[in-house]
């Protein structure tokens, strides 16, 4: 008679050749076989490494061994050696590692069943995917223990996610070329464009006619870093973009904040708009005419395409986040930011601020070309400015930009923001009258001319003007016409006007 148990053995027993059980467990992601295939043709194709250089790294391939396999490949064809079973052998001999990849013998075996190199860039890809696969399969492993673990602070968490997230996808990112005929083609639509337009404008108008006739705009995918010491204005000059371009020109424009609230901006903002001295503004003691004012220029707001974001101790992923966003929902087409030394790179560790700094200004420059439009980031200048003598015009320079040298290399434009009045300089090397007015330096411009900008400053207003081009002088009986900056300081009978602090 025959045994129960045996029978019920025979029927619960699975075959040795049965599929692994994804309910016990999972094995990463990986192709050991398209491994020493991709293997193999590298070793018997000499251009193979070329096709497959942008694509595979060490750590792509899952088994350790092969990955020391191709690093001596690797090795080899940077250095523009041959690179055959032989060769690669001998440079395993020189990195020590020959034994650890089991002898000669296996790399023989590589090349034993590859005929050819003919689909090696597929077979890399392959490689590749379930190398990011393993990444994103650790990241979120780690993720979910740090998740899991409540004395870690989950704002901190979500920093660190977004940073290794990030840093994964810039890694993972590659670029491919574009045959030349596409981009020719837009090249003379962007110039056909230009053509059409008054003055030549290609990019966002800045709203300053000097400005815009030396920069045509501000250009998509530029970085545009707009530098100052305190009380130069730099806040209220990038208002007064923000206000050009969204109010006047309806241009939908992103305005992040770090330094300042929502409400702040917008008093500053009416203040510009209403004319209404900023202090007024605070405090709504407004006089009559003034609250008539208010109520007739504040309609110039009403759906303005301008979104204000004062987040505070924003990090260079959140902001890369909202951006995408604004970017698709708003069609936004440029942005500014308020300012740069206040942001941070959280979850990513530096050695030093200045790494850190680096770090958000590459990404600034990498999103600028990712979203293809203009990012425009206020930035501190360090003290050297106010060590040197007036004779000097306290001028700022290029290697003044505070805590990293990288923000110059990234730029594709850098402004400063200076006012000689502020350090009692009234007239400039050519005799100009310097009064009431600010110099906006392009002091770096990878796509055109570098030289000054003058501009009218209204620090009651917070405001940035045109400058009047002509002065009319007072007619017999009547009182003095255009703005007493034009004056010589001789030719002003009330003498030099107090010099205008910005607020910020």
């Amino acid at each position: 008679m025959p045994d129960n148990n045996t029978n019920n053995n025979r029927k619960t027993r699975k075959p040795a050749n049965a599929a692994f059980d994804s309910g016990l467990g999972h094995l990463p992601p990986q192709s050991l076989e398209t491994e020493r295939l991709v293997l193999g043709a590298l070793m018997i194709d000499k251009d193979a490494f070329t096709v497959v250089s942008e694509i595979l790294r060490p750590e792509t391939f899952y088994e350790p061994r092969n990955q020391k396999v191709f690093s001596a490949i690797q090795t080899l064809s940077i250095n523009e050696n041959p690179v055959d079973m032989l060769t690669v052998v001998e440079q395993l001999k020189r990195d020590g590692t020959l034994e650890e990849v089991g002898g000669q013998m296996y790399v023989y075996d590589l090349t034993a069943n590859v005929a050819s190199s003919a689909h090696i860039e597929y077979h890399a890809r392959i490689l590749a995917q379930k190398s990011l696969a393993r990444e994103l399969i650790s990241f979120a492993s780690r993720i979910e223990t740090l998740s899991f673990d409540e004395s870690n602070d989950i704002e901190m968490v979500m920093q660190e996610a977004e940073g290794n997230l990030f840093e994964l996808s810039q890694k993972n990112m590659r670029q491919d070329y574009t045959q030349i005929d596409p981009i020719v083609k837009q090249a003379v639509e962007i110039m056909q464009k230009a053509a059409s337009n008054s003055g030549g404008l290609t990019g966002v108008p800045t709203g300053y006619a000097k400005l815009d006739d030396m920069t045509s705009g501000w250009q998509k995918s530029d970085l545009i870093i707009l530098a100052g010491r305190p009380a130069m204005g730099k806040t209220s000059f990038a208002l007064s973009l923000a206000k050009n371009i969204s109010v006047d020109n309806r241009v939908p424009t992103a305005f992040f904040s770090l330094e300042m609230s929502n409400v702040q901006l917008v008093n500053r903002l009416i203040s510009n708009t209403c004319e209404i001295d900023s202090k007024k503004i605070m405090n709504g003691q407004l006089d009559d005419d003034e609250w008539r004012r208010l109520d007739k220029n504040i309609r110039k707001l009403d759906g303005a395409p301008l979104y204000l974001d004062d987040t505070p101790g924003l990090s260079i992923f959140e902001l890369r986040t909202k951006a995408r966003r604004l970017v698709r929902e708003k069609n936004v087409q440029i942005i500014m930011i308020d300012y740069l030394q206040l942001m941070n790179a959280n979850g990513m560790r530096f050695g030093s601020r200045q790494e850190e700094v680096s770090n958000i200004s590459r990404s600034l420059k990498s999103m600028a070309k990712e979203l293809d439009i203009p990012i425009i980031a206020l930035s501190q200048l360090n003290r050297s400015v106010e060590q040197r003598d007036a004779e000097g015009g306290k001028r700022p320079q290029l290697s003044d930009l505070r805590e990293s040298g990288a923000i110059e290399q990234d730029a594709d434009m850098v402004l400063f923001v200076h006012r000689p009045e502020y350090y009692h300089i009234y007239h400039d090397e050519n005799g100009n009258d310097l009064r009431g007015m600010a110099q906006i330096i392009i002091a770096k411009h990878r796509k055109g001319a570098v030289g000054d900008v003058l501009l009218h400053f209204k620090g009651s207003f917070t405001r940035f003007d045109n400058p009047e081009d002509t002065y009319m002088p007072p007619t017999e009986g009547g009182e003095i016409k255009g703005s007493r900056m034009n004056l010589p300081p001789e030719a002003d009978p009330f003498g030099p006007p107090p010099i205008e602090e910005a607020p910020f």
